[in-house]
């Protein structure tokens, strides 16, 4: 069963105290390259909260998280999926639960990152795509993430939603795509007074430019290497 977390005030000094969700690692693509090893949330306290999740010991079915966003104040951002992807098998997003997720949202600030495939001409792929780009349309917030700068460029062309990338830990906090995009390295990462509840860059559905993170975590090096190659 495919659960999710509700902590209504987050202790992560990258976020800041805002709501922020935790879904079953069932949620995961295959798709992922960080699924196998470098995903930092496997490390860390985050990793003992995440298994708990999968393994059904706390967490809400979607409808009872729902109910819980629908009670958060007007306004409020939130992140969905501290650790975990949208609802669905594998690679596909299940856009029934992605709909009641997107409806609970209205009038607040939600937003989240997807690995699920989405480039390609595949029934999945292209249900996807529509998937993302009605939520992006429709107020819940949902970033493209990809495995490099070049694969940046390939998730920014198919319109269909803001894009961050997983980027080395010497890149400079403004940077480049072989496309000529402009990113910046996660505000958050670049200064310590900076958090998700000041920032809500990554809420932006029209920013065109791309978030950058930096590996992080126990994994950093196993990132970066996955990232360079």
């Amino acid at each position: 069963m495919q659960l999710i977390h509700l902590t209504p005030v987050s202790g992560n000094v990258k976020t800041g105290p805002i709501p922020v969700t935790t879904s079953s690692n069932h949620t995961c693509p295959d798709s992922c390259p960080f699924k196998a090893g470098g995903c930092y949330a496997k490390g860390g306290p985050l990793a003992i909260h995440w298994s708990k999740v999968s393994a059904g010991e706390r967490g809400d079915t979607l409808d009872t998280l729902a109910g819980k966003i629908r009670a958060l104040p007007l306004g409020q951002l939130w992140r969905h999926n501290q650790a975990g992807d949208l609802a669905g098998a594998n690679n596909e997003i299940c856009n029934k639960s992605l709909q009641s997720l997107v409806n609970a949202n209205k009038g607040r600030r939600g937003f989240t990152y997807t690995h699920k495939p989405l480039e390609g001409n595949g029934n999945l792929e292209a249900g996807n795509r529509a998937s993302v780009r009605w939520a992006n349309a429709n107020g819940f917030i949902v970033n493209l993430s990809a495995n490099n700068l070049a694969h940046a460029d390939k998730l920014a062309n198919l319109d269909c939603g803001p894009v961050v990338c997983v980027v080395p830990q010497d890149t400079a906090n403004v940077f480049y795509t072989p496309q000529g995009r402009k990113g910046i390295v996660c505000p958050a990462q670049q200064r310590t007074d900076i958090t998700c509840a000041k920032c809500g860059l990554c809420q932006k559905a029209n920013r065109t430019v791309i978030i950058g993170f930096t590996a992080h975590g126990a994994s950093a090096r196993k990132v970066d290497q996955i990232v360079k190659n």
